[in-house]
């Protein structure tokens, strides 16, 4: 048998495996990415999958492993840019069957796959504060503890106190506090290979009306400053020590420059926008161009803070 059609024959086995440990129509096959990021750009994966409960991606990622296929997981993906080839292998995405939330006392218990605005808004009726900085992060849970995300001086690793995910033996693991090995815009998950699962949040009581001014504030902030209305990865670059991103970027003079159909937008320099059609490799190039251009103007490097996944 060729290799390709070994290939063929091997995925054709691993997706019947799959359908038969979950639901077959929670499995796509062959599924363009720019349906599933907020980008709105990527090529297909090969095989993309929404569990409904830890147990679930247990299974399969034992799966994976025992067909030898890679497996990348995603949030809302809200902070990646897919490739215009795609991705191999199975992606695992978040979704509203693993968006489920729940408290006991000031802990807030939250699937990977709910969106940080709705845990914000939860705890605010449970009269529960310290989560209110997330109210105008796009994206899950599960990726924001990925990526230590945060906004107006608050950030995951200040709230966060355990995660339970699924290593690379296929089992359950939780991990402290302790163990997330939190810094900026990083967390243990980026080096471990584990994947999220459910995340504890620590919040403590507060007072509705004060809980509530503070999440109608950040929200009105959002909305005035930043490109909502447009497909994006949310914040394109890390903030460089001792200066904000967008700040230079708008400096250099670049809000509006395009390469393709991605543009800096003219609303929130630290932003690339999909402006209409825009593919992997515009974003790509535009990334590079902004990089090139407030290096040379003011001599700080700018890293991207969106991941890259897939193959050009």
């Amino acid at each position: 048998m060729a290799k390709s059609e070994m290939m063929i024959k091997t995925s054709e086995d691993f997706a019947a495996e799959i359908k038969n440990a979950i639901p077959p129509e929670r499995l796509l096959i062959d599924e363009p990415m720019s349906k599933h990021t907020t980008f709105r750009i990527g090529g297909p994966a090969d095989f993309l999958l929404f569990p409904a409960s830890p147990e679930e991606v247990a299974t399969v990622f034992k799966l994976a492993k025992q067909f030898a296929v890679p497996v990348t997981v995603l949030g809302n993906g809200s902070n990646v840019l897919v490739l215009d080839r795609g991705i191999r292998g199975l992606v695992i995405k978040f979704g509203s069957d693993m968006g489920y939330i729940r408290h006991g006392g000031s802990t807030v218990f939250a699937g990977a796959g709910a969106l940080l605005a709705d845990v914000s808004k939860y705890a605010a009726q449970a009269k529960l504060t310290g989560f209110e900085f997330a109210i105008g992060i796009p994206g899950s849970i599960g990726g924001a503890v990925f990526m230590n995300a945060g906004a107006y001086e608050g950030d995951m690793s200040q709230v966060v106190q355990a995660v339970t995910a699924v290593c690379s033996n296929g089992e359950l693991k939780r991990f402290t506090q302790d163990e997330l090995k939190f810094a900026y815009r990083h967390s243990a998950f980026q080096d471990n290979g584990c994947f999220i699962c459910e995340v504890e949040v620590a919040l403590a009581d507060g007072e509705d009306n004060s809980i509530r001014g503070r999440i109608d504030d950040y929200t009105t902030k959002r909305q005035s400053k930043q490109p909502i209305e447009m497909p994006s990865a949310g914040s394109t670059f890390k903030r460089p020590q001792g200066h904000f991103a967008g700040t230079l970027i708008e400096q250099a003079g670049l809000k509006g420059t395009r390469v393709g159909g991605a543009q800096v937008s003219t609303k929130h320099a630290g932003f690339i926008i999909n402006a209409g059609g825009a593919t992997a490799k515009d974003v790509l190039q535009l990334i590079s161009k902004v990089q090139d251009s407030v290096y040379r103007q003011f001599g700080v490097s700018l890293h991207p803070e969106v991941r890259v996944l897939g193959e050009e």
